[in-house]
């Protein structure tokens, strides 16, 4: 089962995720040119991407369950299609409601035809090693703050935000639909595959049975609260980090340090969750994020600041690929893309509650404090739901081997 074309799945998975997360998030550096040449408020433009999130929620099941009936190549093929000419629409855009039609709902449901079904058909890939296959894809993923938001930050420089936008149109379609045309299947699942030889004790499972069942409840809430805990302190550290008088570009590095962290965070949490189990060490990983968020309410300097972000970037995007891997051992493979996409749509739903509900903490108490020790709780709460988790039997393959 381990072929060699894996690492080709892998590569064409982070390749496109690295894009469609680097051309959503180009957004949050084009906000500021955008409302000075149309007048639009920060608030209504920032409205997009909170569109954005609940459009990505929406739609990840139901771009998990067409890969499951028909294959990746043809949802992740659309996603990269429909993601470049919601971009090139929205940089047309007249109207402040237009934008956040085109922008937020299209280039938000697209996205999400990249995420579930691209962590669904790497984990089919693979026998071993899934916590490295799927961590790698989530590094590409995480690869985006780092390639496409400079980019986006230097085109603007040269050209108009609506010349910016239009070019990364054109760079999201020439890198994308060639990645998305590599994409195959696993070969399991391949008319004549050998599932049956390795597949899980559950294959007769139902998909009504798997989304009734308490492990899929379990892992959605334990991702919805993951990703709410992290979700506040991203949006809103910048501006407490300003608030504690640091400038506005040394405040914005943090979120570079943060996304550099979470390179390595990625790939050592992969090669832990390969060696010591994936349930194991996301459990650990949960209750290292909840303290690790609230260690931003302690800092004050630019250099603490820094500190804390290379431990929260590395432990945040490090726990996020987990999640597949346990799907993927305790789940039919034939319908990996729906579950992945049920527990990224709870993540989805709780990276939407992050700008919002921290704003409103902050208009209460006039600080953010309060924010870091809500968003503790909620990591808390991750942890303790997921401790709960109680996997299926053992698949036949290995107990064949043992």
């Amino acid at each position: 089962m381990n072929h060699p074309y894996r690492w080709v799945i892998v590569a064409a998975g982070g390749v496109l995720g690295c894009v469609a997360a680097g051309a959503m998030f180009s957004l949050p550096v084009l906000i500021r040119p955008m409302s000075q040449d149309t007048g639009w408020s920060v608030t209504g433009i920032s409205t997009a991407m909170t569109i954005g999130f609940l459009a990505m929620a929406a739609a990840s099941m139901v771009w998990g369950n067409l890969s499951d009936r028909f294959g990746p190549r043809p949802v992740v093929l659309t996603g990269s299609v429909v993601l470049a000419a919601s971009l090139a629409l929205g940089s047309r855009a007249t109207s402040l409601i237009e934008f956040q039609l085109l922008f937020g709902a299209l280039v938000g449901a697209a996205t999400a035809a990249v995420f579930a079904p691209m962590m669904a058909c790497v984990t089919g890939w693979f026998d071993t090693g899934r916590g490295l296959a799927v961590s790698l894809v989530s590094a590409g993923m995480g690869m985006a703050p780092l390639t496409m938001a400079p980019l986006a930050a230097w085109l603007v420089t040269i050209h108009d935000w609506r010349g910016a936008m239009l070019i990364i149109s054109a760079i999201t379609a020439a890198l994308m639909i060639p990645a998305a045309l590599l994409v195959r299947r696993p070969p399991a699942l391949e008319p004549g595959g050998a599932e049956g030889a390795w597949a899980d004790a559950q294959d007769d499972m139902t998909l009504r049975q798997a989304v009734r069942s308490p492990q899929f409840v379990t892992l959605l809430l334990a991702n919805f609260f993951c990703c709410a805990t992290h979700s506040g302190p991203i949006f809103h550290t910048v501006s407490y980090a300003v608030t504690c008088g640091i400038p506005m570009i040394a405040a914005t590095s943090i979120y570079s340090v943060e996304g550099l962290s979470g390179m390595f965070g990625r790939l050592g949490f992969g090669l832990a969750g390969d060696r010591f189990g994936a349930q194991r060490v996301l459990v650990i990983g949960l209750l290292a994020q909840a303290f690790g968020v609230l260690a931003y309410a302690f800092v004050g300097g630019l250099g603490g600041f820094y500190a804390v972000a290379v431990a929260v970037g590395f432990i945040y995007a490090g726990t996020m690929p987990l999640y597949a891997v346990i799907i993927r051992e305790n789940f039919p493979l034939r319908m990996m893309g729906t579950i992945v996409g049920g527990t990224a749509m709870a993540g989805s739903l709780g990276m939407s509650t992050g700008p919002v509900l921290g704003g409103l903490i902050y208009d209460a108490y006039d600080s953010y404090a309060p924010m870091y020790v809500a968003s503790c709780g909620m990591g808390l709460a991750a942890m303790l739901i997921l401790a709960t988790f109680r996997p299926f039997p053992q698949r036949r393959g290995e107990l064949a081997v043992a």
